[in-house]
Parts: structure tokens; sequence; C-alpha cells
């Protein structure tokens, strides 16, 4: 039998530790804000020196960017399994938001970050997530506009009603609390009932 030699791979340490500092980001970004957080800050949260740090990622803001990324494609994933649920727009709608309102509510550590910090990007990566929000905001409003065009929706904006929409969800996340009253599901069922209202169905 042959013997394997040499170091193991270290790839799956360094995964752990990249998102253990992402974990550690989200939750002091989310206690602190961006500008109230200091790498140390993280890297103690992380079990890590401050110096780790930088060996996993290159800044704060390098954090803030793929804890964004990550949410924004996240979310526009779901808008487009919940649309690709079915051809009726009354039932697309009523997916989206089930879905979009829910996912703010059962993340809302991470959706208050990455819906209420994007004022500290850099450029460069604010305009990758311009991109994605552009993205989730176009697919609402041709949903919108696919309703009003079927007749089963009457809005005389479908834009700012697809805005409408969108801000209700997240907006979810700044008040939503573990503890509170109302479970997530019980939340996006009541804003299923609001979103039919508001397109006028």
């Amino acid at each position: 039998m042959s013997q394997i030699t040499g170091r193991p791979d270290d790839g799956g340490a360094r995964t752990d530790a990249r998102d253990r500092l992402l974990g550690a980001a989200v939750e002091a970004f989310a206690a602190r804000g961006f500008h109230g957080t200091t790498t140390r800050d993280i890297a103690a949260a992380a079990g890590m020196s401050p110096a780790a740090l930088y060996v996993h990622h290159r800044s704060k803001e390098d954090l803030l960017f793929l804890i964004s990324r990550s949410g924004h494609e996240a979310t526009l994933q779901l808008v487009l399994d919940a649309l690709a649920s079915s051809e009726d727009p009354v039932e697309q709608l009523v997916a989206v938001v089930r879905a979009f309102t829910a996912h703010h509510a059962r993340g809302h550590t991470r959706a208050r970050i990455v819906n209420y910090e994007l004022s500290a990007l850099s450029v460069e990566h604010l305009g990758e997530i311009a991109t994605l929000r552009r993205a989730i905001e176009r697919h609402v409003r041709e949903l919108v506009e696919s309703g009003v065009a079927a007749g089963v929706f009457r809005t005389p904006d479908p834009r700012m009603t697809a805005l409408a929409l969108l801000s209700l969800g997240v907006d979810v996340a700044r008040w939503y609390r573990d503890e509170g009253e109302w479970t997530p599901e019980e939340i996006a069922e009541h804003y299923c009932g609001l979103a039919l209202r508001m397109v006028g169905r």
C-alpha cells in the first residue's frame, strides 16, 4: 500500500477562519454599526488576533462587502425561485412577498447590515451591490407590470408600487426580533394580503 506524505490540505481551516470572521463581523456591525466597529472587535469575537483578520480579508470594508454581496445574491435568487413557481401574476406576487418577507425576518440581523450600511462601501463595491439591487427591483417591477397587462392588478405606477413592496419587506429586518409576538411566517402571510391590496387586487 502506498503511503501519502506531505502536509494535509489546510483549505478547510482557512474557510472556517474566514467564515468565523464573517460571522463575527455580522454580530459586531449589527451591535455597533460599521463605523463603530474596529477590526480588533471582529477578531476578538472570532477568537483570533487582529493580525489574523488581514490574513483572510483585506479590510473591514471588504468584510462588509462580502456580507452585503452574499445577502443580495441570496435575495435575488429567492425572488427568481418564487417567480418560477407559477406563471400566474397573482400567485407569483404572493410567492415573492412570502419568501422575501420571511427571509428578512429570519435573517434580520444580517439583513439590517446588508440594507442599512451601504454608505460605508467603497465606490467599486457599492456599484456591484447596486447592480444586484437593480436586478431585484426589475424583476418585481416586471411582475407588477405583467399583472397590470393581464388585467389582474390595478396600479397607475408599477415601478413605484414595486419599490413600495420591496421596502415593506426590507423594513421587517429593522423591527423584527426573535422574541417578538409574530413568527416570520405569520408576518409573511399578513404582508401577502397587504401586497395584493397595494396592487389593486
